[in-house]
């Protein structure tokens, strides 16, 4: 998929939520929706933009990719048993 797309929807998705100001609340908001409504690819090429300065991105949309990005960290750790942990 193309990046500069994938930008404008979060922008687009960022604008819808975050109207009035850029929240806590608002970001928690886009980034639901993108972990709900993208497929998988789209999240990760836009987490991988961001990895990359993420231009483009709207300050609610950058929040919500990077939060995003750090749920995927967290459940990666949640689900890997004993033996792929860090003695």
């Amino acid at each position: 998929m193309n990046t500069e797309r994938l930008v404008a929807m979060v922008n687009d998705i960022s604008a819808f939520f975050a109207s009035t100001a850029v929240s806590d609340e608002a970001v928690a908001s886009i980034a639901s929706h993108l972990k709900r409504y993208w497929e998988p690819r789209m999240r990760k090429e836009i987490v991988a933009h961001l990895a990359q300065g993420g231009a483009g991105l709207s300050e609610a949309g950058r929040r919500a990719v990077q939060l995003l990005a750090d749920s995927a960290v967290a459940a990666g750790r949640q689900g890997a048993g004993p033996s792929a942990r860090a003695p």
